[in-house]
């Protein structure tokens, strides 16, 4: 695949520049989610279902600390791309330093707060019960490795601002390849159960900010960094946590979603039901991979173009990874539409010698899975609008528009749903929530979007 230097995000054709950028962000979020999927698998045969509800319970805690580094990340890389296309490199250098700084100062800060309350957090987002004592294993372990998560999220979003997709897929596959190795090494050899899956999840994140630091030292960086950038500048932090407050309110939402899925699931069907929503969680992180893909494609390009002036370039990106990502949401849609119990399947443990309890609960979550996620994927087709919608006002330093669509789906829709549903309707009030939010978000985004292309890129 041929190298992208930063000033070919404003001169190559927008289909092939679209595909180019998107095609490694596929790839790399592919491979991360066959990771998280893979692992989960590996999880549920070798340790047993109620380990991927334990990891379901701790995954939005890490997560947030690590989406952090995520928000810096995107909320500096919209000003790098920003500053590129303008040819203002010392802007964009001056950002980048500034990133590093806050990522360290943020999320040491928050893994130290996440210590010392596990006590309090693992129950309040549904470990409780059986699922505590292994969730907490796997919690206090990982922490140790989100700083690394971090700033491998923050500098993977800069790769991308400067145009190296293909570099940003290498540091997204290596983490995964090192998590599945020793995955298979400290559960299934070592027989280390819970600590070996933290571990291993820990050691990826090490590799993966080894091969981050190697890019930015390297020649292969536009960005050279020099002592004064670490410096904090307050007009350009202020700017960052603007953009990236929408990316952060993002993740924030996603933990609320957990928090509140896992307790009013736990209460309408205990452990097992906690676990067929780990199934559901890891397949909307594995499924949408490709749609994932291209809105992060999408970011860098409008982002320059938009620096650049160049509105034209800027609206045909926009139509063109709309119609791109709803074509690959339409086909993730028809795939689990027709093989929902054969995935559900690869999640549960067919070795011999399980108990009575673990049997019951692998029945349940067999059977309860496919309505559940033909119901959570039932309006994929649409999703790309609201996707790409919001990205695009993030993309060119719009927060606020950025932050209320962002937050449209999750926070203004689903979460009122979930909590007004499922009193009348039960399991179905659940996961009905998930379509019916997804129908109204992307409404509202439409609409908005539209107005906005029409009134701030007209030529």
């Amino acid at each position: 695949m041929a190298k992208i230097t930063s000033e070919e995000l404003g001169t190559l054709p927008i289909s092939k520049l679209l595909i180019k950028q998107s095609i490694p962000a596929s790839i790399g979020i592919l491979v991360m989610s066959l990771n998280i999927l893979v692992d989960s698998i590996f999880v549920g045969n070798w340790i047993g279902s109620i380990a991927i509800a334990a990891i379901n319970v701790v995954l939005p805690v890490s997560f947030f600390i690590g989406a952090l580094g995520m928000a810096i990340g995107i909320g500096g890389s919209s000003i790098i791309s920003r500053a590129l296309g303008a040819n203002n490199k010392a802007k964009a250098v001056k950002t980048f330093g500034n990133q590093i700084t806050l990522t360290l100062l943020v999320t040491i800060t928050m893994v130290a707060l996440g210590l010392y309350y596990v006590d309090s957090l693992i129950p309040a987002f549904g470990g409780k019960g059986a699922i505590f004592d292994p969730a907490k294993i796997y919690y206090t372990t990982i922490l140790y490795g989100i700083p690394f998560l971090a700033l491998c999220m923050m500098g993977n979003t800069v790769i991308r601002a400067e145009g190296k997709p293909k570099f940003a897929m290498i540091a997204m596959i290596i983490p995964s390849v090192g998590n599945l190795l020793m995955d298979y090494i400290f559960i299934y050899i070592f027989d280390w159960g819970m600590h070996g899956a933290a571990w291993a999840t820990t050691i990826g994140y090490i590799l993966c900010f080894s091969y981050v630091l190697y890019f930015f030292l390297s020649k292969n960086s536009e960005l050279k960094l020099n002592p004064n950038c670490f410096a904090l500048d307050f007009s350009i932090v202020k700017e960052i946590s603007s953009l990236g407050f929408v990316t952060l309110s993002r993740q924030a939402t996603t933990s609320i979603v957990y928090l509140l899925m896992n307790n009013i699931l736990f209460s309408l069907g205990g452990e097992a039901m906690v676990a067929v929503y780990a199934i559901i969680g890891r397949m909307l992180m594995f499924a949408l991979f490709p749609v994932f893909g291209v809105t992060q494609g999408f970011l860098p390009i409008a982002g320059y173009n938009y620096g650049a002036k160049k509105y034209q370039r800027v609206r045909e990106s926009i139509n063109t990874a709309i119609k791109y990502a709803a074509i690959l949401a339409t086909v993730v849609f028809i795939g689990l539409f027709i093989f929902p119990a054969e995935i559900a399947s690869l999640f549960l443990s067919s070795k011999e010698g399980l108990s009575a309890n673990e049997l019951a609960i692998n029945a349940f979550v067999l059977e309860h899975t496919p309505t559940a996620m033909r119901w959570v994927f039932a309006a994929t087709p649409i999703i790309a609008l609201q996707l790409i919608g919001a990205a695009y006002f993030q993309a060119v330093g719009k927060a606020i528009p950025a932050l209320l669509l962002t937050l449209t789906r999750q926070g203004f829709f689903f979460i009122p749903l979930i909590l007004i549903l499922p009193n009348y309707f039960g399991e179905l009030g659940v996961w009905s929530s998930f379509a019916i939010a997804d129908v109204l978000a992307t409404l509202v985004t439409g609409w908005y979007l539209n107005k906005e292309i029409k009134k701030d890129l007209r030529q």
